[in-house]
């Protein structure tokens, strides 16, 4: 179902056509979240569809949210959806790679789309259809919940010159990359949010990955580990609002519009609250904690963090014939939109810095 391209009114539209005398009775819903009710720019989201939701309907369809010290669940939300605990949730589509391989292409890949790229495929071309696809086996309809935009590489406490300093590394990184990173020798772990810094900080773990300095900077990884590297695994790492589906089908029309629209405008704002976040934030690393080194990994070992995604992506796409359609659909698009994102944007980048 093509929900998004039916939006044909505005929110402004929508907020002057559905008046309280149009809805017969209040609709109340609970929204379940992976992240803790004060963990922005993630929360966000939730928040801003909460309160778009309940202005254009006239106060008539509300939407309580609950983080996960509420819930206790932080990777339960799409059980819960499923099971219609909650109407909605709010979570990162790659959490669920154990139901279903496939759901990593709707949070990011590694050396995958941009943000903008991404985006496109999503809205423009085949990725919402396939979306649905494969959420459509957990009877729950799934849309995009805000983007991070490029994901910083991690912090880690010793430089890495070579593909040697990986090899037996203790580090913090999930998803495909955390597959990736074990291919080339590293112990990798997942650990609670609130156990980071202190794992980081006691040698448990060498080496972490989190979301950028907007993020970053509340957890305080740069006091313990200077080496800050740039990102290469989620380059534009999207949340999802899932929705118990028979609970959307119950909703009026207005009502449905109201959500999807709301949805729309929250997750594009996310992506600009955390770019103007971490751009702030960084500007605040840099003249408090000067000790930060930021590097790029080295080439030879970005090759061969490349080689190991592809063979992982390609021995994936050999057992599942969905993963497969779905990874040549995204490969098909980045191809083009590639070639268009390096003539505008990283030209336009490069070639205004050289006249600085």
């Amino acid at each position: 179902m093509k929900f998004i391209s039916k939006i044909a009114l505005s929110a402004v539209a929508l907020a002057m056509m559905v008046s309280p005398a149009m809805a017969e009775k209040t609709v109340k819903w609970k929204l379940a979240m992976t992240w803790p009710s004060t963990l922005t720019p993630l929360a966000s989201p939730p928040a801003k569809v909460a309160k778009l939701v309940e202005e254009m309907s006239g106060g008539k369809f509300i939407i309580r949210i609950e983080g996960k010290e509420k819930h206790k669940a932080p990777l339960g939300i799409l059980d819960m959806v499923k099971g219609g605990q909650y109407q909605m949730g709010h979570s990162g589509s790659y959490y669920w790679k154990g139901k279903d391989i496939s759901t990593i292409f709707f949070t990011t890949i590694p050396f995958g789309m941009t943000t903008a790229e991404q985006y496109a495929w999503f809205y423009y071309d085949e990725g919402m259809k396939y979306m649905q696809q494969v959420y459509d086996r957990f009877n729950v309809l799934n849309f995009p919940g805000g983007n991070t935009g490029v994901q910083m590489g991690g912090w880690f406490k010793k430089e890495i010159n070579s593909i040697t300093d990986l090899k037996g590394l203790k580090m913090r990184i999930p998803g495909l990359a955390g597959e990736v990173f074990a291919k080339l020798g590293v112990n990798v772990t997942n650990i609670p949010a609130g156990e980071l810094y202190t794992s980081l900080d006691r040698g448990t773990i060498d080496a972490l990955e989190w979301v950028g300095p907007g993020m970053d900077i509340k957890m305080g990884f740069h006091k313990v580990a200077p080496f800050y590297y740039t990102g290469w695994h989620e380059p534009a790492s999207e949340m999802q609002f899932m929705i118990n589906k028979r609970a959307f089908e119950k909703l009026s029309p207005e009502n449905k519009a109201i959500l999807l629209t709301a949805m729309k405008a929250a997750s594009a704002d996310m992506y600009y609250e955390n770019f103007a976040a971490s751009a702030n934030a960084w500007e605040q690393m840099k003249s408090e904690f000067p000790n930060i080194k930021v590097k790029t990994f080295p080439l030879p070992v970005l090759k061969e963090m490349k080689k190991a995604t592809d063979e992982l992506l390609d021995s994936y796409a050999a057992k599942d014939e969905q993963f497969k359609t779905i990874l040549e659909s995204q490969r098909t698009f980045m191809k083009k939109a590639r070639a268009w994102t390096i003539i505008s944007d990283y030209n336009y980048i490069k070639t205004t810095m050289d006249v600085e």
